[in-house]
């Protein structure tokens, strides 16, 4: 079983002031480089068989920690431990060599992996079958697009399943539905008690591969917690980047984490679920409800959007819009005084489950442009079956079946010839 630990790693890169610093460091004629770290005392343990993922902007740190993991740079600082069998895909094609075939590049790579020829040779046709380049497989990678590159080595790295699987944001290179096959790999190492790390500015694919997540922010380690409430955080942070906002993380009464952030020129007073005009936590599938949100505007703005979002219990988006959309949005709100917006849905189809409710202040269709107020996980509530057949998943799509006889006009139908 696979394990990683983590012990006050840094990284800095020297930066020379002229193009000749380094030759005259080099001649031992002082010091002419200023250190740039890019990573600054980071401490973590990834258990055996666990899911990790590292989230942040760009430049936060998140590549060169994987590269340093995984051995291919030298930290500055710190120690790292590493245990079992590692399969890496960091970037693009690393390791290929563009005038080798793709055929030749799968025994390079896989060779430097551990894999004797004779083993590359008896795993090359599920090689070549799950990364579905066809006769590519025998032409020079420098003639591959991006994609092909991508399928050729997430195809060699994974060909055996490895103690630890490191990943980069290489797959979201390839396509819609190679996408789904690697995660769906990814996910079978998983269950099979592969330790996982890897980076991804996909939200959805962290919350459900994962079972923790790392945030990183200027080279710093700054929260290791569960999914949804590093990502949560993660959104409070991306949006205090462009304003002066707080953030304040709460408890809510079950002890769950939330994230409440916003510049604090509207405030959002209270959220409600309505079921016939009656405050619910429960609601029978299909039937009507209304989401209710009251708000307080403390300081003029030129326009106030209200916005809605219902998460499932993994924090998967499922649905949600707002009043801008809608094209209902209000310009210049009254100031310090109460005013109720009701959202009415004739039909939540939504399948039985927990969800949670977010609910956001603030200017134009985006939050990033201008946040009054965001307050994730405003409210839980529960869907419970209605009168219609039952379903799995987090929809409940309105479905007709008919039994018949099959006909020459019907697609798939034969003839007898």
């Amino acid at each position: 079983m696979g394990y990683i630990r983590v012990n006050g790693i840094g990284k800095a890169y020297k930066r020379y002031r002229k193009k000749s610093g380094r030759f005259l460091e080099w001649l031992g004629l002082g010091v002419h480089h200023e250190l740039k770290w890019v990573l600054r005392d980071v401490s973590f343990e990834v258990q055996p068989g666990e899911a990790v993922g590292i989230v942040g902007v760009n430049g936060a740190g998140k590549s060169t920690l994987l590269k340093i993991v995984t051995g291919t740079v030298k930290p500055t600082t710190g120690t790292v431990g590493v245990g079992g069998r590692v399969s890496a895909l960091l970037e693009l094609g690393m390791g290929f060599h563009p005038d080798f075939t793709g055929r030749e590049n799968v025994y390079m790579a896989a060779q430097l992996k551990g894999m004797t020829r004779d083993e590359v040779t008896t795993k090359m046709r599920e090689i070549e079958e799950f990364a579905e380049i066809g006769d590519y497989i025998d032409q020079p990678v420098r003639v591959y697009s991006s994609g092909m590159q991508v399928r050729l080595a997430f195809s060699v790295a994974t060909c055996v399943r490895p103690d630890i699987l490191i990943v980069d944001e290489a797959l979201s290179v390839g396509d819609a539905a190679f996408q789904h096959k690697s995660f769906d790999r990814i996910r079978s190492f998983s269950d099979r008690g592969t330790t996982l790390l890897f980076v991804s500015h996909s939200p959805a694919m962290v919350k459900t591969l994962c079972d923790r997540a790392l945030l990183l922010d200027t080279g710093l380690l700054v929260k290791d917690d569960s999914p949804d409430a590093v990502l949560d955080y993660y959104n409070a942070l991306i949006v205090k980047a462009k304003e002066d906002l707080k953030i304040r993380q709460v408890e809510m009464e079950t002890g769950h984490k939330i994230t409440r952030s916003g510049s604090g020129h509207a405030e959002i007073t209270a959220v409600e679920l309505l079921n016939n005009g009656t405050a619910v936590r429960a609601v029978r599938s299909g039937e009507p409800v209304t989401v209710r949100v009251g708000t307080r505007i403390h300081k003029p703005i030129e326009d106030l959007t209200v916005g809605i979002l219902f998460r499932d219990r993994l924090g998967n988006d499922v649905f949600g819009t707002n009043t801008f959309h809608h094209g209902c949005s209000p310009k210049w709100p009254p100031v310090n005084q109460q005013i109720w917006v009701d959202f009415q849905i004739p039909q939540l189809l939504f399948g039985t489950g927990s969800y949670s409710l977010t609910v956001a202040l603030h200017k134009s269709p985006s939050h990033v442009s201008g946040n009054y107020d965001w307050w994730d996980r405003a409210l839980v509530f529960q869907v419970v079956p209605g009168d219609h057949p039952l379903g799995i998943g987090v929809c409940n799509l309105p479905i007709c079946i008919k039994w018949h006889e099959p006909s020459h006009s019907d697609p798939g139908s034969k003839g007898n010839g």
